[in-house]
């Protein structure tokens, strides 16, 4: 399992890097990217942080580690602008918190997102034919999370991803141990999205591609 959308004290997680990267290769995760809650106040925070944990400890931990960052409520407008920030400080994967329908996030934001070519877009929630057709074609993977609330749209974004071709990945956007969940369960919620079981291993597939790209970098 992989989980590419993960929080910890950096943000409102409740976890410390090292003990969810140990947390989650005991649960069985192979590979996973701390991806915090960032804006501009605290971008740079946050990277220079995870980068330096994941270059000084990642080896001793069973599981591959990544840092990156959640943009997360910025402005539609400074989107872009952030993604390249992230970039440029270092991010081995830029993660936009989406449209989800359990939060005000600005109307704008998954556009903005996927015209700005970010990695992931978490939770899109009301998703457009055509946001998702733009994701297709600029490789942008859209999230299927396993997180409650978030995850009331999963079979929108998982019919419009069949429908236009775009990637999927399945995330758990854990803040607490809880929240790393089983092979059993993660496989029930892809498949309670409308996903089969080919295009859950698709999605896998997606994740893991995501991870070999970072590893290359």
């Amino acid at each position: 399992m992989i989980d590419l959308h993960t929080h910890t004290v950096f943000s409102d997680g409740v976890l410390i890097p090292a003990e969810l990267a140990r947390r989650a290769a005991v649960a069985g995760y192979r590979a996973l990217c701390f991806t915090d809650h960032a804006d501009e106040s605290n971008i740079a925070h946050i990277l220079e942080n995870l980068r330096r944990f994941v270059a000084r400890s990642s080896a001793f931990f069973e599981i591959n580690l990544f840092a990156g960052v959640e943009l997360t409520h910025v402005p539609p407008a400074l989107i872009a602008d952030h993604v390249a920030r992230a970039r440029e400080l270092g991010a081995d994967l830029v993660v936009v918190h989406g449209e989800t329908v359990v939060e005000p996030v600005a109307p704008g934001t998954n556009l903005a997102a996927i015209e700005a070519g970010c990695d992931v877009l978490a939770h899109p929630g009301m998703l457009t034919e055509a946001e998702a057709r733009l994701a297709a074609e600029r490789g942008v993977a859209l999230e299927i999370t396993t997180r409650k609330g978030h995850s009331l749209t999963n079979g929108r974004v998982a019919a419009l991803a069949r429908q236009c071709g775009a990637k999927l990945v399945i995330n758990n956007d854990a803040h607490e141990p809880g929240d790393l969940v089983s092979r059993d369960l993660r496989r029930k919620v892809a498949l309670g999205a409308g996903l089969t079981d080919e295009e859950r291993e698709r999605a896998e597939a997606n994740a893991q591609a995501l991870i070999q790209k970072m590893l290359r970098a």
